[in-house]
């Protein structure tokens, strides 16, 4: 009897702290951020004008807000910012508890001047979209998928490219190696990690030190109890071996929290016809601010290379 008592207690402490460990990276209800509330750390106090500036333009554009639904039933949100009728399409994806308009008003606005319509999706467990869990991009990836079928669909012909800053980047990443429809013609990273598990644990490393190792097989537990996923069943570096179309990679060489060097990792393990551009000084997802005429230049050049230049009328 003292046994199966001692037995009880063990796993009922095992059952929490894998709990406590799902809450911490995972965990996301009410999905209350607004794309005004900047980073705290102080590396960002060089942007914060000019990163409230381009938030501010994007938020003023007027845009048609959309909804799918995803593989297993989430209601997903996105904005549609129409510019030329029959132009190309941009798809965006945010990063980890962050918002679209925050993320990705500099590229969003870029694209649009280019000549593009563009498309910001609320990844799951964040905004007006569905959902209590993120799970770093292993689930993310089919919403992209779905997302990419919907304009398919709406948009037949239309060229589609997936884009996406930090969690968002991996999750297009993550999509590459699925059956995209044949619109999709490239894929844009910015700052993407190598694999859901290697972020999670460089994470644990600047907080905790060398305790957080010990955390580790807890989070994997609860993704897996609490979440319904698991965190090693799709990465970047995983899925671009099997990519089928264009990749164009961008990071920023003072990253504090997706090192440089995991955008190196996915560019080595890329199958498909691959860019790597880096941006000296920019601090994670800071790219597009900290040099939008080298983000521009890069961006053009690989639509050139995809053959979807010349449809943009802002060209």
């Amino acid at each position: 009897m003292a046994l199966m008592v001692i037995l009880a207690a063990v796993i009922a402490a095992v059952l929490a702290v894998s709990y406590a460990a799902y809450r911490i990276p995972f965990y996301h209800p009410g999905h209350t951020e607004s794309p005004y509330d900047l980073p705290p750390e102080s590396q960002y106090d060089p942007y914060r004008e000019a990163m409230t500036d381009l938030i501010a333009a994007m938020d003023a554009v007027p845009f048609e807000p959309v909804e799918i639904t995803s593989g297993d039933g989430a209601r997903l949100f996105g904005r549609y910012y129409p510019a030329v009728d029959g132009a190309p399409l941009l798809i965006g994806f945010h990063g980890f508890k962050s918002t679209a308009l925050r993320d990705l008003s500099g590229p969003g606005q870029m694209a649009r001047q280019m000549g593009m319509n563009v498309i910001l999706v609320d990844q799951r467990a964040h905004g007006k979209s569905d959902g209590r869990t993120i799970s770093f991009g292993v689930r993310e990836r089919f919403d992209c998928l779905s997302w990419a079928r919907y304009a398919a669909s709406r948009w037949p012909g239309r060229p589609i490219v997936l884009m996406g800053v930090s969690m968002g980047a991996a999750t297009v990443l993550m999509a590459a190696d699925l059956d995209l429809p044949g619109e999709v013609k490239g894929i844009i990273a910015d700052c993407p990690y190598s694999d859901p598990s290697a972020i999670i644990k460089k994470v644990g490393r600047d907080s905790m030190g060398g305790a957080s190792i010990l955390l580790y097989p807890f989070i994997l537990l609860g993704a897996r109890l609490y979440g319904g996923f698991s965190l090693t069943a799709a990465s970047p570096r995983k899925a671009v071996r099997r990519a089928r179309v264009p990749v164009l990679l961008i990071h920023g060489e003072d990253d504090r929290f997706v090192p440089c060097d995991m955008s190196r990792e996915v560019y080595d393990a890329c199958a498909s016809e691959k860019t790597r551009v880096t941006v000296p000084g920019a601090p994670h997802a800071i790219a597009y601010v900290q040099d939008p005429d080298k983000y521009g230049q890069a961006v053009r050049r690989f639509l050139a290379s995809l053959g979807v230049a010349d449809q943009l009328a802002g060209e």
